[in-house]
């Protein structure tokens, strides 16, 4: 089942926004605009922080194609978050190579030192962290990376991850 958040309030995008929209469907042949639909939601949750259901219905009109086939795709790629996240989205690598090398302990810690569990956003806004499949840096782990730079960090151990959230607060609070 679809679990994607709604909210009744309406969503515009700029005309910036709608420029890219524009630029990236120039890239397709004619009538094959849904082929854009993957780098205008990216563009979506660059601009929103995520991406809510009137806004992935605010695209299918923009694209002409039915609302569900944007919820199809928005749903099935984890990259694209269907509901608020924190500023930070730290996402740590759960698979094999990180897993021997600490990746439960490193999300365990993550979890109480922010005093939220997994998907859920920190009381400031700061803050939303998840476990993810691999980021391709097997030899370096545990790793995360955090969005939306997607700025790696390796090697994590506790004080590590402690001092990261330090200065991203820190950053966030300047």
């Amino acid at each position: 089942m679809l679990s994607v958040q709604n909210t009744d309030m309406p969503v515009t995008f700029t005309p910036e926004l709608i420029s890219k929209f524009a630029d990236v469907v120039s890239r397709y042949p004619e009538g094959k605009q849904k082929s854009a639909l993957l780098p205008i939601l990216h563009l979506v949750q660059a601009e929103l922080g995520w991406v809510s259901a009137p806004a992935m219905d605010k695209v299918a009109e923009y694209l002409d194609i039915q609302p569900i086939e944007v919820y199809e795709v928005a749903s099935f790629y984890t990259m694209y978050f269907l509901k608020p996240q924190g500023k930070y989205m730290l996402e740590v690598c759960r698979t094999g190579p990180c897993e021997i090398v600490g990746a439960t302990p490193i999300m365990n810690h993550i979890e109480a030192k922010l005093g939220v569990k997994e998907g859920e956003v920190t009381t400031d806004g700061l803050f939303s962290w998840r476990g993810v499949e691999c980021l391709a840096a097997c030899g370096f782990g545990p790793v995360l990376q955090i969005g939306p730079e997607y700025t790696f960090y390796e090697k994590l151990t506790n004080e590590s991850v402690d001092a990261l959230i330090s200065d991203l607060t820190a950053k966030a609070n300047n």
